[in-house]
């Protein structure tokens, strides 16, 4: 396969993950705000939005996972690796369902902050990527 047709793959994968990782990015943005509400007293409702915002993140971080392996894949193919990790795990979202209080807001609402810096660093990463593509 032709090394033009090789960087072109990878630069679509690029802007697939780019994409998916920004829609992440303003779906955690949210679902922080909604959790500081949360903390503020606002109830089950303000903890249904964060969860919605934290289920849709989740959702766009997973079709990122899918475009960064399709990326690695097609970074491998013009004899670059590019390495990236996102781990966003959600193993608190039951506490914060069942047992809705301050402590278990305070520890979803740093699992959102831990997302979004991942997030973030994945981002500059990706944006890098595309960079050296452009420079091919």
């Amino acid at each position: 396969m032709d090394r033009e047709k090789e960087i072109s793959e990878a630069r679509y994968a690029a802007q697939q993950a780019l994409s998916y990782l920004r829609a992440a990015q303003q779906d955690l943005k949210s679902a922080g705000n909604w959790g500081l509400v949360d903390i503020l007293g606002g109830g089950m409702l303000m903890t249904f939005m964060k969860r919605s915002k934290m289920n849709r993140a989740q959702q766009n971080l997973e079709q990122a996972r899918y475009a960064l392996h399709r990326l690695q894949k097609e970074m491998r193919d013009v004899d670059r690796i590019a390495d990236i990790r996102i781990d966003v795990g959600d193993f608190l979202s039951f506490a914060d369902y069942f047992f809705d209080g301050v402590v278990a807001d305070w520890l979803v609402q740093s699992k959102i902050s831990d997302a979004r810096r991942q997030v973030d660093d994945a981002i500059r990463k990706v944006e890098g990527i595309l960079n050296q593509l452009s420079r091919l």
